[in-house]
């Protein structure tokens, strides 16, 4: 929160928000709804422009298929890394995500360019 005064900064003309947390830390849960609020619902970006990672530190025995969010948090998509584990699943899934924000951003442009023309 001390660098909330570099959030304008950070949020100007993002097209997309990664929020990555300790799924572990009951302080980060509580944290992210604050992150979605500010970066993702403020801005307003579309939740598809936002993506979870719950990432899993080596050997902790974190539960991946119980993670419950909270509403509005659980309308997005989460991830979970484990890099010891599924690297290639979490490059598969950020490659996903990318390829979306990349065509959020064509389509926003070309309702841009036919807005200009008619």
């Amino acid at each position: 929160a001390r660098f909330e005064t570099c959030w304008p900064a950070l949020m100007k003309d993002s097209h997309g928000v990664i929020i990555i947390f300790n799924p572990e830390l009951p302080s980060h849960l509580k944290e992210i709804e604050m992150w979605y609020s500010c970066f993702v619902q403020q801005q307003p970006l579309l939740d598809s422009q936002c993506l979870l990672v719950a990432h899993h530190k080596p050997g902790s025995a974190g539960d991946m298929e119980n993670l419950s969010l909270a509403y509005p948090l659980n309308k997005l998509k989460l991830i979970h890394s484990n890099l010891e584990e599924d690297p290639e699943d979490v490059r598969m899934e950020f490659i996903k995500y990318f390829r979306s924000i990349i065509t959020i951003m064509n389509e926003s442009r070309e309702r841009e360019e036919m807005s200009i023309i008619s």
